[in-house]
């Protein structure tokens, strides 16, 4: 008999956790090679984790609700052969330096979260480390308006006494209900070494509301916040919670610097019309604008190769391969981006597939986490809901994303040979966010520009390959 681990995923660039959702199997339960363990949730997509090996589950080591760092030992199987039938990933083990690394990232990213006026996290003393508080607890924090200290009274159920999503649930249930609440740590540990020093010696905050100096009876005892009229409380689902805090966080991250251009695309409308019904009769679907501006797009990014890029730190990581997102609405309201990986391979016809099956997928829950990974360049389209143009915000890690309007019928000036003549022209703005630290305007605006005269100068007579 042999004992292998099961490992918490690598699910994409920038991603450092998952949430169990659901666990498909018990302890004791026989599991087969690729069948389904339990269902996890990322910021992105949520996926399944299959088993890495043939046995019998012998142990879970993380419940449902918990938040999980990537590489983390999440359960064991046990196995029929003298030696591991798969061998375990090398960060499988949840050693401290694995630990320490997402500590590290966490702190690189403490800037992005709406600063404070507490003290700074205090490690939990029986841990003998630095006490981690991952992105999720800290967003529910801040939208239960807590101080530091008030979450260092929170007693962790997770890993290393570490504070899961369903702890602080729990105690913000706690807290409503008027019970009584544990008492705040009184021995801080000094700061972990992964920390840069500076970091060690400012203070961190997770609410950007000023904090009551009232004591911990009276903070029990304040009524529930009331909205005057007639209004209706949603919560928010996991989803929205997620994608406003990554829109807050890209804002935080990126000075946004947003660009505007006109394009004339009636020769692209005219093709379109005159093909479409060939096309979905030869290929079995339709071909929609996406895949035209696509196939627009990954020739222009080919001559501004500072646009398919992201940023670490001082280093601008150009990416050589040409991986388009392409924001798609969902029936829930939200918003999801799935990527189309190495674009500028595909032909309209595979452009169109992978477009209708990516969104198809999407609206129906069946994306892979690979589906929304790797993405270099994201193009929106805001004209499908009538707008005629927007002011996206940046896809994070990338340093630019379009927007294109509605396409609209207009007088323009059209010039000829013979002179200026006015004409009926299907006519469509396009906008360019971009990153300024990376982009600055000339770049961004000659970009935009050089889409806009790609989309006017599709040939008409093109034939399908």
């Amino acid at each position: 008999m042999a004992l292998v681990d099961l490992v918490m995923p690598k699910l994409g660039e920038s991603i450092m956790e998952a949430t169990v959702l659901k666990w498909h199997k018990k302890p004791g339960d026989n599991i087969q090679m690729d069948e389904t363990v339990l269902e996890i949730a990322t910021d992105k997509v949520d996926s399944e984790v299959p088993s890495t090996a043939a046995g019998t589950l012998v142990e879970i080591l993380f419940k449902e609700n918990d938040v999980v760092p990537i590489g983390t030992v999440i359960a064991r199987i046990e196995t029929a052969g003298g030696a591991a039938a798969t061998p375990a990933p090398a960060q499988a083990q949840v050693q401290p330096a694995a630990v320490s690394s997402v500590e590290e990232q966490a702190a690189r990213e403490v800037p992005y979260v709406p600063q404070p006026t507490s003290a700074p996290v205090p490690s939990q003393g029986n841990a003998g480390g630095n006490r981690f508080y991952s992105p999720l607890v800290l967003n529910i924090a801040n939208s239960e308006g807590f101080s530091l200290s008030e979450l260092e009274r929170i007693p962790g159920s997770g890993n290393e006494g570490r504070v899961t999503k369903k702890d602080i649930l729990q105690y913000v249930a706690d807290k409503k209900a008027g019970k009584k609440l544990p008492e705040p740590v009184s021995q801080p540990v000094a700061v972990t070494q992964q920390a840069q020093p500076q970091q060690a010696t400012q203070p961190v905050r997770v609410e950007s509301r000023p904090v009551a100096t009232s004591t911990p009876a009276e903070v029990t005892a304040a009524p529930e916040k009331t909205y005057e009229g007639n209004v209706e409380i949603v919560e928010m689902d996991r989803m929205r919670k997620l994608i406003a805090k990554h829109m807050v966080d890209s804002k935080h991250t990126s000075p946004h610097v947003t660009s505007f251009a006109e394009a004339d695309v009636t020769n692209m409308v005219l093709w379109r019309e005159k093909v479409k019904k060939d096309f979905e009769k030869r290929e079995n679907t339709k071909i929609t604008f996406t895949p035209l501006f696509i196939d627009c797009l990954t020739r222009v990014i080919k001559r501004f190769p500072l646009i398919n890029c992201s940023l670490d730190g001082d280093k601008i990581i150009i990416k050589k391969d040409i991986n388009i997102g392409m924001a798609t609405a969902l029936p829930s309201g939200n918003l999801i981006v799935p990527v189309i990986h190495n674009a500028d391979y595909l032909n309209l016809v595979g452009l169109s597939k992978a477009v209708n099956t990516l969104a198809d997928n999407a609206r129906k829950g069946k994306l892979k986490v690979d589906d929304t990974q790797g993405g270099t360049f994201t193009l929106t389209n805001v004209g499908t809901f009538g707008s005629l143009m927007g002011t996206p915000i940046i896809n994070q890690p990338q340093v630019a994303i379009l927007a294109v309007g509605a396409i609209k019928k207009r007088p323009v000036v059209i010039e000829t040979e013979q002179g200026d003549t006015i004409g009926i022209r299907h006519m469509m703005y396009l906008s360019l966010s971009y990153d300024h630290r990376i982009v600055d305007g000339s770049i961004g605006a000659s970009f935009l520009t050089a889409v806009a005269k790609e989309f006017e100068s599709w040939d008409p007579s093109r034939t399908l390959l």
